[in-house]
């Protein structure tokens, strides 16, 4: 079984990539809801809340930790956590948005907290020194994809102010840079237009668990009948309504949303 988590409900973005790419493997899904939203918080709180959880996730005996969130990545860079493999969303952005841009000026969209670490500008120069990187942080993004406004017109009227600095610059990929921004991918992509390439880390981790299942690294699931479950810290039929649209296609009796308490 493999372990997800992030601070609400965004990391279900990253959960569904995984879900539809390996049908055979079991996922334990945790959203931090109680105490989102993590890209307001100080690095020393967003790596306090993530060691809680991860070690929740080992006592379930997860075979592997992805952070699906990227404040929480920004704070936790090691790949493996008490012997258990961890992915984060950010390498596998970067690689991502490195292979679909032709000019190398490459946008950041993020929370303040992943904005402020440098995560991405870092892990993009140490992969193309000679790429260009400008970031955006987006406070307001979070509580608009919370709320299920996913394509709305205010919505697009905040995408607009913020993503002005980066279509100054002529960026030609947009790293979408929390897991809640691929729910927002509509209003963005109006925003920046088809030209621009828009960067789902979620999508591009497939590829790096793909490998690591390939050599050996991960071991698949046993299990006959798989399952995936979705615990909150703060349960509420809010988030269970926008759960089941986000997991679509998968229908709703291969999942189950429960309350941690």
């Amino acid at each position: 079984m493999i372990g997800v988590f992030d601070s609400g409900i965004g990391g279900l973005t990253v959960l569904k990539a995984l879900a539809l790419a390996f049908p055979e493997e079991n996922f334990l899904y945790l959203g931090d809801t109680a105490r989102l939203p993590y890209g307001s918080k100080s690095p020393q709180t967003i790596r306090l809340y993530s060691e809680q959880i991860m070690n929740f996730l080992l006592q379930h005996q997860v075979v592997a930790i992805v952070i699906a969130c990227n404040s929480a990545s920004s704070q936790v860079r090691e790949d493996s956590y008490h012997s258990i493999p961890v992915y984060n969303v950010i390498l596998p952005g970067a690689k991502a948005a490195l292979k679909l841009s032709s000019s190398k000026v490459i946008g950041v969209l993020g929370t303040r907290a992943t904005v402020q670490s440098g995560s991405y500008e870092k892990t993009l120069k140490s992969l193309d020194p000679n790429c260009e990187v400008f970031s955006q942080s987006c406070p307001l993004f979070v509580p608009l994809a919370e709320e299920g406004w996913i394509d709305d017109p205010v919505t697009n009227l905040i995408a607009f102010r913020y993503c002005q600095s980066l279509i100054a610059q002529q960026v030609d990929t947009v790293v979408l840079g929390c897991t809640h921004y691929p729910l927002l991918k509509s209003s963005l992509q109006k925003v920046f237009g088809s030209h621009v390439a828009l960067v789902d880390s979620g999508e591009a981790l497939v590829d790096i668990l793909t490998q690591d299942f390939a050599s050996g690294k991960l071991k698949k699931s046993s299990q006959k009948q798989r399952h995936i479950d979705i615990l909150v810290t703060d349960f509420s039929a809010h988030f269970t309504h926008l759960a089941g649209q986000i997991m679509l296609p998968l229908v709703a009796d291969s999942y189950a949303v429960t309350d941690l308490k």
